[in-house]
């Protein structure tokens, strides 16, 4: 079994930044992708970030610009910076990872999220 922890979300005002943390701990031989997701009240979850275990990058096109993703693997963390943050940016946010647990076994795993809200 893997857990994925997440950290960091709050309140902020429009064009603040906050810093979110995602760490995996249980049963993990390897770490593929890694991700953020978020899901604002009445819509559908949405991609905002993914990073490769070899660090390619993929961002939404309402981020680009502003958040930036990383991760540490001997953490087995991912991270998820956001700056210039704006009210359409509130949201639940996931995190998310594909995990090899053993040899071609794979899964992937969602953390339960936090809340980020952007209000003055």
């Amino acid at each position: 079994q893997v857990q994925l922890v997440e950290s960091g979300g709050g309140l902020v005002q429009p064009v603040g930044s906050l810093r979110l943390a995602c760490a995996a701990s249980g049963s993990i031989f390897r770490i593929n992708n890694m991700g953020w997701y978020r899901q604002a009240p009445g819509m559908q979850r949405e991609l905002v970030a993914d990073i490769t275990s070899g660090c390619s990058l993929a961002y939404a096109d309402s981020v680009k610009g502003r958040f930036t993703i990383s991760r540490d693997n001997a953490k087995n963390t991912v991270y998820l910076q956001m700056n210039s943050l704006t009210p359409e940016d509130t949201a639940v946010y996931y995190c998310n990872a594909y995990v090899e647990v053993s040899h071609l076994s794979h899964y992937t795993y969602w953390g339960q999220g936090t809340q980020v809200t952007v209000s003055s």
